[in-house]
C-alpha cells in the first residue's frame, strides 16, 4: 500500500523579477547579436539555468580579460564593482548591465552617503559577488564589511558620528535585524536605508517558509549551493522549528532515506530556481507516495523590471 504524504508548497517561491529580467537579457542579447555572448560570472546562481543559457550560446567567464572586445558582455544580476564597466568602456565593448534594480538601489544609496561624507558599513557575506560589487562602488576603505553581530564590536571606523549602513539584498531578515541592533547600540548616530535593502523576494520567500515550518516534518529548498537566498531559506526553516531542512539542486539530490517515515514535507525554491525544478521534485514524490499538495501563499508578487533599452531596440 502506497504511503500518504502531504506536500506544503510555499508561495511565493522561485524566480523573482530581478532573476527573470537577467535571464531575459541574456536570451535577448543572443537573439540580437548572435552567439557567443559573454557573461561575467553566472548570470544567476543556478546550474540548471546557466547550462540552459550556455546551450543557447552564452559563455560564462569570471574575468573581463577572458572576453574578446569584439563580442557583447553582460554583467550578472549580482552587480559588479565600478572598475568592471570602466574597463569594458576602455576596450570599446558592448556591455549590458543585468544587475538587479534592487541591487542598483543599494549601490546608489552607498554613493549618496559617500557624497555626503559618510563611511559605509555593509552587512553581507564576504566573497559573495553582490557584496564585492557593492563594496566596489566606492574607494577602498569606504565600505566596512560585517557578517555577524559579533563583528560589530571589532569595527574600526573613521568617525562614529558619520556612518551609514547598507545590506546585501539576500540575507536572513532576522539575522540582519540582530546585526542592525548591534550597530545602532554601538553607533547611535548611524543612518539606515530609507527602505529596507533586503529585497521583497527574499523577505517574501522567508515569510512563506516560516508559515509552513510548523506544519511539516521536513523542508526541501530547491536551489544552488552558491545561492545566498536559497541557503538562507534552509536556515530560516531550521530557526522556525523544522528539524530537517535540506538544500537540493533538483529531484535527483533528495535523500529519501532521511525522509523515511515522515508525513509532511515543505517545498520551496530560491529566487534563482525555475518552477520546472519544483515540478520535478513534486513528480518525484508522486512516484513514491500518495501525495496531497497544499499551497500556502503568504504574499502575491506582481513586480516586473524592464530590460535595458539597448535590447528593446533593433540591431
Amino acid at each position: 500500500m502506497t504511503k500518504s504524504l502531504t506536500l506544503y508548497l510555499a508561495a511565493p517561491r522561485g524566480f523573482c523579477a530581478g532573476v527573470d529580467r537577467a535571464i531575459k537579457i541574456v536570451e535577448l542579447a543572443i537573439q540580437k547579436w548572435g552567439a557567443p555572448v559573454y557573461v561575467r560570472h553566472e548570470i544567476v546562481h543556478n546550474k540548471f539555468v546557466v547550462d540552459g543559457l550556455r546551450a543557447k550560446g552564452a559563455v560564462f567567464v569570471e574575468d573581463l580579460a577572458d572576453c574578446p572586445s569584439t563580442r557583447p558582455v553582460i554583467f550578472s544580476a549580482h552587480g559588479v564593482p565600478k572598475s568592471v564597466p570602466a574597463e569594458a568602456a576602455s576596450r570599446n565593448m558592448i556591455a549590458i548591465d543585468a544587475t538587479c534594480p534592487l541591487v542598483t538601489k543599494v549601490h546608489n544609496e552607498a554613493a549618496r552617503h559617500h557624497d555626503a561624507g559618510l563611511q559605509m558599513v555593509m552587512i553581507g557575506h564576504q566573497g559573495h559577488p553582490e557584496t564585492l560589487g557593492t563594496m566596489g562602488q566606492l574607494p577602498p576603505g569606504e565600505v566596512l564589511l560585517v557578517e555577524t553581530a559579533e563583528d560589530v564590536a571589532h569595527l574600526h571606523v573613521r568617525d562614529e558620528n558619520l556612518l551609514a549602513y547598507i545590506t546585501q539584498t539576500t540575507l536572513s531578515v532576522d539575522d540582519t535585524a540582530t546585526i542592525v541592533t548591534a550597530l545602532q547600540a554601538r553607533f547611535p548616530m548611524i543612518i539606515g536605508p530609507h527602505k529596507e535593502d533586503i529585497c521583497y523576494a527574499t523577505t517574501n520567500r522567508q515569510a512563506a517558509v516560516k508559515a509552513i515550518a510548523g506544519k511539516i516534518d521536513a523542508l526541501l529548498v530547491i536551489g544552488a549551493p552558491n545561492s545566498s537566498n536559497s541557503r538562507r531559506l534552509v536556515e530560516v526553516g531550521r530557526s522556525a522549528g523544522c528539524a530537517y531542512a535540506q538544500l537540493v539542486q533538483r529531484a535527483a539530490d533528495i535523500d529519501w532515506r532521511a525522509l523515511d517515515g515522515i508525513k509532511s514535507v515543505g517545498v520551496t525554491a530560491g529566487a534563482s530556481a525555475p518552477e520546472d525544478l519544483v515540478n520535478e521534485v513534486i513528480d518525484a514524490f508522486r512516484s513514491r507516495y500518495a501525495v496531497t499538495v497544499e499551497l500556502v501563499e503568504t504574499a502575491n508578487e506582481n513586480v516586473e523590471f524592464k530590460v535595458p533599452r539597448a535590447l528593446r531596440e533593433p540591431a
